[in-house]
């Protein structure tokens, strides 16, 4: 490609309204234009790393022996309410109705469809395993859309389907994955971890993430750099602090005028808040249950869903109020009437800890928990904290954020029996099969490799995913003559993906163009170099450059790309 050719509609300025690097440089680069909130178009060069990913990611699909399909986008309401998601996907997913008002939706997974393929076509133990795969867009009604690309509301994800008939089967279908997932990722020039993660709305008995540290990421993980030990914020486990011994030896009530939150409760009684009970009001479907929580923990959601089996929501203060006739921040467990009482783990043991009093400025202190409350059971209901020990080695955890790319999961038989997914075994009786789920993020790999691969000029792209593998830098064509044209041509025939910047402008200005963009590969032609018979290659991670014979050029900058290559593969 001709750069005078091309169309890179590269901004001077970082937009306004961008976020996150990634965002401010995909605009900026000329690689993708928001259309509207949460959605974008992707330009030429954008397109051509959408496409050299797809491929990576088709190729190591293929390799596990993953079959492709193209499923709809559109699809009916009825598979969803037999898998019992029309309800629980709630305002996420994208409803619509057709002109005879049948309920449609546009497909934010397609677990259902792919288990109504199989229902309909898998008879026979014979027909497993299977693998289906497919690379298409997806939809999620976003509620915030935010940081360019990582975050949206239309997005294109390679999905795949296992389809076996033992747990077994499941476990190797779900190594294999694993396996295709971490040779992805290097071939993308990634840098992640496999972490520990949440089955969430899809449902099964394990699932793992691929994450891309970064401080732009969404995600929260706690990682021991001791062990090894990484997990999602949602799941992750870790040994808090004991509860210091406390002053109070004795149950009584004590007026607190004008405090509510832990922090003052914890000055005004000069305790630590590791023995303030927090006492929330947590509401599953209409009952409301009381969870107890350390002061100095929080609440982790998504461990509370799972310990109920279902959604749950804190409860707002107008409800608190009518149900139990108090204010937040003064209820608490003695006397109260809940559905139930869950309590935190690290509450076990707890003595003379402070509760509230289930009236207002007014708290209990000096409370045995396991002696003076009725609590239904202890459960792992906290998110763990930055210096919590972890489990395995004792070693401090440390959090960081990062950009979920991929998920893995094993999803038993959750749809098999809820949407009747049988195949007839050896001994002719009727089981259900056991399917897991496998997603990728093919523009969440792209965003992420800008996120960590850039600097104060622009991004600087991993080579097997980069627009172009080079860029002819030509200073002055009418210094330098045909030699350009003819090292292009050359590059062409060896294969190397190649842009010629041939365009009447500066050096300056070109060399800004490059870096912003990122090619890897900058081979500069200059009068000065060709009166030594020699080209300058410069290398936009690190600034390095070299020389080389410019009537071997071709077959050395081959050389080096192919290098790069495989130096970026074994990124981890």
């Amino acid at each position: 490609m001709k750069w005078s050719k091309a169309f890179i509609p590269t901004l001077k300025e970082d937009p306004k309204e961008a976020e996150s690097a990634s965002h401010k440089l995909l605009l900026r680069g000329g690689f993708v234009r928001q259309h509207q909130s949460g959605v974008y178009i992707f330009l030429p060069l954008g397109w051509k790393i959408m496409l050299k990913i797809i491929n990576i990611v088709r190729e190591e699909m293929n390799r596990i022996g993953a079959q492709e399909m193209l499923l709809p986008s559109l699809t009916a309401s009825e598979l969803w309410e037999e898998s019992g998601r029309w309800e629980s996907f709630g305002s996420d997913m994208f409803r619509l109705k057709d002109r005879k008002d049948k309920d449609m939706a546009l497909a934010p997974t397609h677990e259902e469809i792919m288990a109504d393929i199989a229902r309909n076509s898998i008879r026979s133990y014979r027909d497993l395993p299977q693998i289906w795969y497919q690379i298409q867009t997806k939809f999620r009604d976003e509620p915030r859309p935010r940081s360019g690309i990582l975050r949206v509301r239309e997005f294109i994800m390679k999905d795949s389907y296992s389809f076996d008939t033992s747990w077994e089967g499941l476990d190797e279908s779900y190594e294999k994955h694993r396996e295709a997932y971490i040779r992805i990722f290097k071939r993308s020039g990634l840098r992640f971890r496999v972490v520990r993660a949440s089955s969430g709305l899809m449902g099964g008995s394990a699932s793992e993430e691929f994450m891309v540290p970064s401080p732009a990421g969404e995600d929260v993980l706690a990682v021991c750099d001791n062990c090894g030990y990484a997990a999602n914020l949602e799941v992750a486990k870790g040994i808090p602090d004991p509860i210091p011994e406390s002053p109070f030896k004795k149950r009584e009530k004590v007026h607190t005028p004008d405090v509510k939150s832990v922090e003052e409760v914890s000055a005004f009684l000069k305790v630590s808040p590791s023995l303030i009970v927090k006492s929330l009001v947590y509401m599953v479907g209409d009952d409301p249950y009381l969870v107890l929580i350390r002061g100095d923990h929080d609440v982790n959601e998504a461990k509370l869903s799972s310990a109920f089996g279902g959604e749950v929501r804190l409860a707002e203060p107008g409800e608190v109020m009518d149900l139990f006739g108090v204010q937040v921040g003064f209820v608490g467990p003695i006397g109260i009437k809940a559905k139930g009482i869950i309590a935190d783990l690290a509450l076990k043991g707890g003595r003379g800890m402070v509760v509230g009093a289930n009236e207002e400025d007014h708290h209990i202190v000096g409370v045995n928990l396991e002696e003076d409350i009725e609590i239904s059971r202890f459960e792992d209901i906290r998110s763990v904290k930055e210096g919590d020990k972890c489990e395995n080695c004792g070693s401090p955890l440390r959090i960081e954020k990062a950009i979920e790319v991929g998920h893995i999961f094993k999803l038993g038989t959750r749809y098999s029996e809820s949407m009747g997914v049988y195949y007839t075994a050896q001994d002719g009786s009727r089981k259900p099969i056991i399917m897991g789920s496998y997603g990728i993020g093919i523009g969440r790999i792209m965003a992420a490799a800008c996120e960590i691969y850039h600097d104060e000029k622009g991004i600087s792209w991993p080579i097997n995913i980069a627009p172009y593998e080079v860029v002819l830098l030509e200073i002055d064509h009418r210094k330098t003559g045909d030699r350009a044209g003819e090292l292009y041509e050359d590059l062409l025939k060896r294969g190397v993906d190649v842009i010629w910047d041939d365009r009447d402008a500066g050096a300056g200005f070109k060399f800004k163009d490059a870096e912003l963009i990122g090619i890897p590969i900058i081979a500069v032609i200059s009068e000065r170099k060709l009166k030594e018979g020699k080209l300058e290659i410069q290398f936009r991670r690190d600034g390095q450059s070299m020389d080389v014979n410019f009537d071997e050029a071709g077959a050395a900058i081959a050389e080096i790309v192919r290098e790069l290559k495989e130096k970026d593969a074994g990124r981890t």
